[in-house]
């Protein structure tokens, strides 16, 4: 039996999957969330659409935000949130003032999800005891858009979660444990996204939960594995109607048909201090 729960400090976006994140981790048995530093923006990716944004942009952010509402909309207003919110204007992170106080709040970890940059001293004064979640399966695809590009190129089997320390580079951290995405017939791209962040959820409390378990082995990747990298230019309309294309193709079903031959392809790291189905 634990004599204590495991005090954290969340650093996370202001959106609503990032209240589901904090309030569902606060929630957990075992954590205690002493403050939730939550970083603002000057509107979500779908306002930016509407102001600037193309048809196609506008139509891919409003079926996220509606199947968002649909996973995360019940729980966030039907469950206390004891995660002690704090908004913060986005970069601001690094600023001595919140340097400060989270130094004096003493946390034992700090657990990151869809925070800035975070950059020294903080990063310092945590090294080692600072958790990131990735939505991505670090090392195979990289930089932005990492469970966008898989499902563009019809490999749901790479679609997941990475959960890292956090280091001073961007999603370069050494890795911790792997989720795979949870296909189910039927699904479109959100769907099997916001699937991924509730399970991402249920397993980042287990990891503050056996920090001090936690083994750092090799990531299985084999050496020769295609490496894709993105960045935010390589997203296009013509990208995002065929990611939907592969959906009414039959993707998910050919994915599924195959599944245990894809994933055997796709080694992750699970970490032997997690359960795992």
């Amino acid at each position: 039996m634990r004599s204590r729960m495991t005090e954290v400090v969340v650093l996370t976006g202001c959106e609503l999957r990032h209240q589901f994140m904090r309030t569902a981790i606060a929630a957990a048995d075992g954590v205690s969330v002493v403050r939730s530093y939550c970083e603002s923006v000057d509107g979500t990716a779908l306002d930016r659409a509407y102001e600037s944004g193309s048809q196609v942009q506008i139509d891919h952010l409003e079926r996220r935000a509606r199947v968002e509402e649909d996973f995360f909309g019940p729980f966030v207003r039907l469950v206390d949130d004891e995660s002690s919110p704090v908004e913060v204007p986005r970069g601001d992170i690094n600023d001595e003032r919140y340097y400060e106080e989270i130094t004096d709040l003493d946390p034992d970890l700090l657990v990151a999800y869809g925070c800035s940059i975070i950059e020294d001293p903080l990063l310092s004064a945590y090294e080692g005891r600072f958790l990131n979640v990735h939505l991505g399966l670090s090392p195979y695809y990289r930089g932005t858009g990492t469970n966008f590009w898989p499902l563009v190129e019809g490999e749901p089997e790479y679609v997941g979660a990475t959960f890292m320390h956090l280091d001073a580079g961007v999603d370069t951290g050494d890795v911790i444990h792997q989720i795979r995405a949870r296909v189910n017939e039927g699904d479109g791209p959100h769907q099997i996204g916001n699937r991924l962040i509730a399970d991402a959820a249920e397993t980042y409390p287990e990891m503050i939960r056996n920090f001090d378990d936690l083994e750092d082995p090799e990531h299985p990747a084999p050496d020769d594995h295609d490496e894709h990298y993105y960045t935010s230019d390589d997203f296009s309309d013509e990208a995002t109607e065929r990611l939907y294309e592969n959906f009414e193709v039959g993707m998910v079903e050919d994915y599924l048909d195959e599944r245990a031959e894809r994933v055997d392809a796709v080694p992750i790291l699970e970490n032997p201090a997690i359960a795992t189905e």
